[in-house]
């Protein structure tokens, strides 16, 4: 049986996702302890517990101590003991609820390698929040992840049917994976100028909310010479008012950069937008290709890739080095950090193929 400590590194949630990812995709159980040891409410969240029954379901995997606040699991994933997996018709639909504005895309980011690398294709509709604060939106999952996922081998289509905020979330978004037949190493290190897209969404709020936010991450932007191509400011329909707004790159050139920002009470639509453009420049001014938490996100999938992957990016942070010492723990990975200057790093990865 695989062994994680959870309070690894920075101790966050991303140590139990990319261990059930893992254990699932290699077929080997593994116990996860000390769970988000190192945040003020450890333990199990709504979006882990769901993630976790969700992989268990659709793979036969049997689990202990699952449950709301728990601060250690074991997901038995032992080819041996997965007898059934799940193998409905493809326009068959998984339906999930995360629980009032339970991150959805922090789900994706377990579901989507772990369903395509295990060669399934399955259709999932998901409950909860799609913009929501400590977690990427929904529109960066759509517009980035989905462009950079595709360049290794990843598929996946996703439709957000509905706006799911805080307090009350209740979101919709159908998800269809698709089994990855043949993955790819990336090489995403040559810099080129870009215009960002940007996307300003608001639920129950007047129009002018959305509008505000991307003047003022047009302004932001254009004090550094950063030009936009297109911009687009969205009413959409949500059980509870709230707005985002995301700046975004998704090119053929293999720049692949997203900033996001979450509208708050009591924080006027400016500040939304000016701390997206904020985010956006913090990784173009020093020449990045893949964007700081892009870079997180890259890793799991680039572990099972045959071949070296290599991106640059503009900072180390801990969350990227815990994720890349747990899954060389698990997956027997090898990786290398070249620096080309203060705030330019190379990362390089050779991956453990299962396909």
């Amino acid at each position: 049986m695989l062994l994680v400590d959870g309070s690894t590194g920075e101790g966050g949630g991303q140590i139990l996702r990319s261990a059930i990812t893992i254990s699932t995709i290699i077929g080997k159980p593994v116990k996860v302890t000390n769970i988000r040891s190192n945040r003020k409410d450890p333990g199990l969240k709504h979006q882990h517990v769901l993630t976790i029954q969700l992989l268990s379901k659709i793979f036969n995997i049997h689990t202990e101590n699952v449950s709301l606040g728990s601060e250690w699991i074991r997901f038995d994933a032992s080819k041996d003991n997965r007898f059934n997996e799940y193998d409905k018709p493809v326009n068959d639909v998984i339906c999930a609820d995360v629980g009032t504005a339970g991150s959805i895309p922090l789900l994706l980011q377990t579901l989507i390698p772990t369903i395509a690398i295990s060669q399934k294709d399955v259709v999932i509709r998901l409950s909860g929040g799609t913009d929501v604060k400590y977690s990427p939106t929904i529109d960066y999952i759509k517009y980035v992840l989905r462009d950079a996922y595709s360049k290794i081998g990843i598929i996946f289509d996703i439709h957000v049917l509905k706006r799911g905020f805080y307090p009350r979330g209740q979101g919709l978004v159908e998800i269809k994976i698709r089994k990855a037949t043949d993955l790819h190493p990336i090489e995403f290190c040559n810099f080129k100028e870009v215009e960002p897209n940007i996307i300003s969404i608001a639920g129950r709020l007047p129009k002018h909310i959305p509008e505000r936010q991307i003047g003022s991450a047009i302004a932001t932007l254009e004090k550094k010479g950063i030009r936009y191509f297109k911009h687009r400011s969205i009413l959409e329909n949500a059980e509870s008012p709230g707005s985002s707004i995301l700046i975004y790159s998704a090119s053929e050139s293999g720049i692949y950069l997203g900033a996001d920002s979450i509208g708050e009470k009591g924080v006027k639509a400016e500040i939304i937008g000016n701390r997206a453009a904020k985010k956006f420049i913090d990784d173009y001014e020093f020449r990045a290709c893949i964007d700081q938490h892009l870079a997180d996100m890259l890793v799991l999938p680039l572990s099972f890739v045959k071949g070296k992957s290599r991106y640059k990016i503009s900072r180390i942070t801990t969350h990227l080095l815990t994720n890349l010492e747990v899954i060389r723990m698990l997956n027997s990975i090898e990786y290398h950090f070249e620096k080309i200057s203060e705030n330019e790093f190379i990362l390089s990865i050779e991956g453990n193929p299962v396909i």
